[in-house]
């Protein structure tokens, strides 16, 4: 069965969604063929009838919300909440970059968060962080994931000692199997399209963190359980990012909340089809930082989740 005829199932078309709802919806999220932009199609089918959804190829999150500036009413992207935040406040990739539009960005639902993966070939002999020295990691470039594996490989004191691979990210899979690294990092909700497919391709073990080390990065612990990929017999610690899809405050009230209440009307639908769904839950929205769309807020309020203060 298709995913398509899967949504077809469902009472979506019975909801008594207001006209408004119908308008034309564009979507950024990420790099075409990442899971992220895997998703952004499953919602556009999932969200069909209560708007006419095209899906935008993105280079990252960064890209997503300097957009806004130029962006009308129509525009639905996905960032990190912290990412908003540094956008309003003009600092980290947006030092010089602040723009009054920042402030309209409104925050709709939460969707699967960024997950931390350090993919190692089983015949690399690395069962920890410690054992990378000497070895060949790709981390890719200019992504999320490359600047957090960057970042751990020197909280955990090998950064030094491993040799980076001068490769883009999605070279990864191959590149493993014959043997020109040792291993790749990675950042996705999981199971990751690439982690699966190296996992199912040649023998590869995901590095579980210790606790100790998930206190280190600052980030939200997370398990990826045992049998998420082939040959993972034990659950792996990791750690998370959240993200959010969001529009701006010039989006109306009634199209915002059509998205906001489709999306999660379809939520266990898209959990039988891709099972990177199944972790989102609407309580997560207390990850925003910032203001709510008063469309989103209004169906939160009616399902009863306690929405943050900010």
């Amino acid at each position: 069965m298709t995913f398509r005829t899967t949504l077809a199932a469902l009472t979506l078309a019975a909801l008594a969604l207001p006209a408004a709802a119908q308008e034309r919806v564009t979507y950024k999220s990420a790099k075409a063929g990442s899971s992220y932009y895997q998703m952004g199609v499953q919602l556009s089918e999932a969200l069909d009838g209560a708007a006419d959804m095209t899906i935008e190829e993105s280079q990252g999150s960064v890209q997503n919300v300097m957009e806004v500036r130029a962006r009308g009413a129509d525009y639905v992207f996905t960032s990190p909440p912290g990412l908003i935040a540094a956008a309003q406040n003009a600092a980290g990739p947006f030092d010089g970059k602040g723009d009054p539009a920042f402030d309209g960005i409104r925050a709709l639902f939460p969707i699967p968060s960024l997950t931390m993966h350090f993919v190692v070939s089983e015949e690399s002999g690395i069962n920890s962080f410690a054992d990378m020295a000497g070895k060949t990691i790709l981390l890719g470039s200019g992504s999320f994931g490359a600047r957090e594996g960057e970042k751990y490989l020197g909280l955990f004191g090998v950064a030094d000692a491993v040799d980076i691979a001068d490769a883009e990210l999605s070279n990864a899979v191959a590149a493993l199997k014959n043997g020109q690294i040792d291993g790749f990092v990675t950042a996705g909700s999981y199971p990751a399209p690439n982690v699966i497919e190296a996992a199912a391709s040649t023998g590869v073990r995901v590095l579980s963190l210790s606790d100790e080390q998930v206190e280190q990065t600052g980030r939200t612990r997370l398990v990826i359980p045992a049998g998420t990929y082939a040959g993972q017999d034990a659950d792996v610690v990791t750690t998370s990012l959240p993200v959010v899809a969001y529009a701006t405050a010039a989006m109306s009230e009634d199209t915002a909340y059509a998205l906001t209440r489709a999306y999660w009307e379809n939520k266990d639908a898209l959990g039988g089809a891709a099972a990177w769904w199944n972790g989102v839950a609407p309580e997560m929205i207390g990850a925003v930082t910032t203001q709510i769309h008063p469309g989103a807020a209004r169906y939160y309020r009616e399902i009863g989740v306690a929405l943050p203060e900010s």
